[in-house]
């Protein structure tokens, strides 16, 4: 089994600047950065936890992730696949996971006792290595691993365009929430380049009334 390490430094060490950089490119996104002076995408946690919150978040709002998050935690000694795949379907679907939700636990469980999935191999792969590796595991897609570049490897320049929140908060923002098609979206994205991670990162921050984090 490979080893699952901890997460990289708590804060990326781009992150000041990012900020710096994104504040003199696009005002509007300056002004929403000015906000949260104090905030930072941050991690404490392994890459089981990373990829399991991610799932438990998927096409749900972040209220009721974080319920169902908050009551499986209470069953787990650790967050880790050992710790995951001793508990009992029945205690998992009590947390008020689906059954699918929870087989697609299990596989990535699976894939890092297994050894499918390269933790100590990921600091010298591209994002899209990292993304290929990650979406042969079953519950993996291409969001799951776009959370996982962010949240967990902290790669600088993500952009999650199949994430709902982001799209909307980027209407609100830019467009007064009219519609925006994904070409006029791309356009306003590349003056974020190469930071597109902290763009998102505030860009979420803007809609929720908590950190969100994975």
């Amino acid at each position: 089994m490979n080893d699952v390490p901890t997460s990289p430094p708590v804060n990326p060490p781009y992150w000041q600047t990012a900020i710096d950089y994104l504040t003199e490119r696009d005002e509007i996104l300056g002004n929403l950065i000015a906000l949260y002076p104090t905030e930072r995408l941050t991690n404490h946690h392994n890459p089981f936890y990373t990829l399991a919150r991610a799932v438990v978040g998927q096409q749900i709002s972040v209220k009721a992730a974080d319920s169902i998050w908050s009551r499986l935690e209470k069953h787990l000694e650790t967050v880790s696949p050992e710790s995951f795949s001793r508990l009992e379907v029945e205690i998992l679907r009590g947390c008020g996971l689906s059954r699918q939700k929870v087989d697609y636990l299990a596989a990535i469980a699976l894939a890092f006792t297994e050894g499918t999935l390269t933790p100590d191999e990921w600091g010298n792969m591209s994002d899209g290595e990292v993304r290929r590796q990650l979406i042969k595991i079953r519950g993996i897609g291409n969001w799951t691993a776009e959370m996982f570049l962010i949240f967990h490897l902290h790669r600088p320049d993500v952009l999650p365009l199949g994430d709902l929140g982001l799209i909307n908060a980027i209407r609100r923002a830019y467009a007064g929430e009219r519609p925006l098609s994904t070409e006029e979206i791309g356009q306003l994205a590349g003056r974020w380049r190469p930071y597109r991670t902290v763009a998102t990162w505030y860009l979420w921050r803007s809609l929720d009334p908590v950190t969100v984090q994975y």
